[in-house]
């Protein structure tokens, strides 16, 4: 049975990368991917959203939105979404990446998993010499300004609806909640590392390099 290529983004400011709103960029990717309904849950800068998307003509595709009347974290919203498929992408609006969102989310449908997380290694540099003292206050081992990496959500998710089951109604509720609500009932997520490339435009010096990259690599992300 064809998945029905539908997602889940929640939008965050308008930050332009290139000569788009990074939101414009996604969209744009997810629609060369294949999907053709995107829901915006929304509630900072909602109305300004919603005048520049409106229903998603422009870019050949449907788009409405699920608006919420008070903060629900990344994934209380999906709650007040009642059509959702058995299969759907969950995604932050601050992502540039060059994940195949589909071919992500055909895995995640193969799996039978109930929550699939993409996931990126980082490495991040200790600008200082790391000391390692023994139990008795001396001196064991030294390293100068070691690189430490860590394997990190993307923030881009594919869910089955039973996923949704978890998630309580009308209050805050993150990601954090729900990985550990399903690590407590023995139904974790699954991890998919991606090897590509990917930014959190969220972060002040990854928005800086997005920048930078955006126009050598503008036909690849975009795929044009």
């Amino acid at each position: 049975m064809r998945l029905r290529p539908y997602t889940v983004v929640l939008p965050k400011p308008l930050m332009p990368i290139g000569d788009f709103p990074i939101l414009e960029v996604i969209v744009r990717q997810l629609k060369a991917c294949g999907f053709d309904h995107i829901t915006l849950a929304v509630n900072h800068q909602a109305e300004l959203i919603a005048a520049f998307f409106g229903d998603g003509a422009k870019w050949g595709l449907k788009i409405d939105y699920s608006r919420e009347d008070k903060p629900l974290g990344t994934m209380g919203p999906l709650k007040l979404i009642l059509d959702l498929p058995e299969n759907f992408l969950v995604m932050n609006g601050d992502t540039l990446t060059d994940l195949d969102y589909a071919a992500f989310l055909d895995t995640h449908a193969r799996t039978d998993g109930i929550f699939t997380i993409s996931s990126f290694v980082r490495e991040h540099r200790v600008d200082y010499g790391v000391l390692e003292p023994d139990a008795e206050s001396r001196l064991a081992g030294f390293r100068e300004k070691p690189v430490l990496t860590y394997e990190v959500s993307m923030g881009v998710y594919a869910l089955s609806r039973a996923a949704v089951a978890v998630i309580p109604p009308d209050r805050l509720y993150g990601f954090d909640d729900l990985m550990l609500d399903l690590i407590v009932r023995k139904t974790p997520a699954l991890v998919a590392r991606h090897e590509g490339y990917w930014l959190d435009i969220g972060r002040p010096d990854d928005y800086a390099q997005a920048i930078d990259d955006f126009d050598k690599m503008s036909a690849k992300l975009l795929h044009v």
